[in-house]
């Protein structure tokens, strides 16, 4: 199906024309923005529905384990390494990878307390579900703005050029290496955080097919 191969990130009306735009248009950093908050609560939801944290999480918990450092610092810090591989892959950072790492903490910090939190196993599983549609739509939001993404999905994008294979195909791959590594380190793993590994590809993919589809 088209909607799942996806190998391009496509390119709107209101896309910055290059990644270190540091003037971009008011609707540009808009969309970023929007797309960084609509991520963000997507994460407290996955968060809040205690069936497991994404995979990302899982390896900031993991090396939080290993290093004695909080979780916080550790996604700090991993973040910083992330943008290390970004060189060999030449990918280049912008506004959006700064608003990343700012926004989306501080959307999951205010918001948090005030999701639901499910008893039923099946409304935790619905909630999960949400919550990846919800990081789906967001990662297309603020991929498309071309502003910089943030570290992660900077590396996706650059691996993704690198191989030629589908974002859908990449973003799992990644996803689900990641976890693995978290885990060995001693991060939680859930049903949530499987969910989300196998998940999240299919929906950034159809983030990206949907916009370009309605939004021409």
């Amino acid at each position: 199906m088209k909607i799942f191969s996806v190998k391009k990130i496509p390119t709107m009306s209101w896309s910055s024309s290059y990644p270190l735009n540091f003037n971009p248009r008011l609707s540009t950093v808009t969309a970023l923005c929007f797309g960084l908050i609509i991520f963000g609560v997507g994460e407290a939801t996955l968060i809040a529905a205690g069936l497991g944290v994404s995979p990302w999480t899982v390896l900031a918990q993991g090396f939080s384990v290993t290093s004695g450092l909080s979780i916080g610092w550790s996604t700090f810090i991993i973040s910083l390494v992330v943008l290390t591989f970004w060189l060999p892959l030449k990918q280049m950072p912008g506004i959006g990878t700064i608003l990343n790492a700012l926004i989306i903490p501080i959307v999951i910090e205010l918001l948090l307390p005030w999701l639901p939190r499910p008893d039923s196993d099946l409304l935790k599983i619905i909630q999960v579900v949400f919550g990846i549609i919800l990081v789906g739509i967001g990662s297309g939001c603020y991929l498309i703005s071309n502003l910089g993404p943030g570290p992660r999905d900077g590396l996706m994008t650059g691996l993704q050029l690198l191989t030629g294979r589908p974002i859908a195909l990449v973003r799992t791959l990644l996803e689900i290496s990641v976890v693995a590594l978290g885990w060995l380190l001693g991060g939680t793993v859930g049903i949530g955080t499987l969910m989300f590994a196998l998940g999240i590809g299919s929906a950034v993919s159809l983030s990206l097919y949907s916009i370009k589809l309605f939004f021409k």
